[in-house]
């Protein structure tokens, strides 16, 4: 039975492969997501239902019923510490981003029609027959130059700085969803752009910002080695902590990792 990788995986173990393992292999519950993760859920519920039918009109209704399912299925725990301002806040937040999210694509590619929404990546990795790469593409679209835009909706607060839009671990996801995409459909990879959409909650202009991500054979060949390397160890069962990474980790003196 094959297993499967995602690149929210591959980065986890990135960052610490002890917490790979506590996670995915024993299983144990980690970071179970907050008000900013809802909040980003709902608006991709939006931004999908907008991109399928064009003519759905009701963005800020659907963006505020799903942001408060979203909540209320938050831990009591974690419910219990979030404070209504900043839901109110959010609210009217995301009901303003609703509206302009799937229209500035327009502004920035000019025509285009959508090939997909949430598709599914399911595809084989060379060098290891048991495990197969897993992700979800949040939007596909092609313009009449015969490119296919993969395209991420990323919600943040004002924005990323040049240090985030330039790094490998941020940038590597839609480098893996370019390789992955071309494998599955033999689309060439010259045909094939990548881009991330921001969402920005508090800015004061540009809420929305379309930036391209270019992966060229060398930056999937490095983030491929990146893959190989983290599933050789995983099958190995190596498992080495990054203390480096233990201030910011929920485990942190814990049971499961004193």
């Amino acid at each position: 039975m094959s297993q499967h990788i995602s690149f929210s995986a591959l980065k986890n173990w990135n960052q610490c492969p002890y917490y790979y393992k506590l996670t995915y292999v024993d299983k144990i519950k980690g970071f179970v997501g907050n008000h900013y993760t809802a909040f980003g859920t709902a608006l991709h519920e939006v931004c999908e239902t907008k991109a399928e039918n064009p003519e759905f009109d009701d963005e800020q209704n659907l963006f505020e019923t799903a942001f408060l399912r979203e909540l209320k299925s938050l831990p009591e725990d974690v419910r219990k510490d979030i404070k209504l301002k900043d839901v109110e806040q959010m609210r009217e937040q995301g009901k303003k981003l609703s509206v302009i999210a799937v229209p500035a694509l327009t502004s920035h590619f000019g025509e285009f029609e959508v090939v997909s929404t949430e598709e599914d990546l399911y595809e084989s990795i060379e060098n290891f027959e048991d495990y197969n790469f897993k992700g979800f593409i949040d939007l596909v679209i092609k313009t009449p130059d015969n490119k296919y835009h993969v395209i991420d909706w990323k919600t943040c607060s004002w924005g990323w700085n040049t240090q985030k839009k330039s790094d490998p671990m941020t940038t590597y996801q839609l480098t893996y969803y370019k390789h992955f995409y071309n494998q599955k459909h033999g689309i060439p990879l010259e045909n094939i752009e990548t881009h991330f959409a921001l969402l920005k909650r508090t800015a004061k202009k540009d809420l929305v910002e379309v930036f391209r991500v270019t992966s060229g054979k060398r930056k999937i060949s490095n983030a491929m080695d990146l893959l190989n390397r983290a599933l050789y160890n995983i099958q190995s069962g190596k498992f080495i902590k990054n203390k480096l990474a233990c201030s910011r980790c929920e485990f942190n003196n814990t049971p499961e990792c004193p």
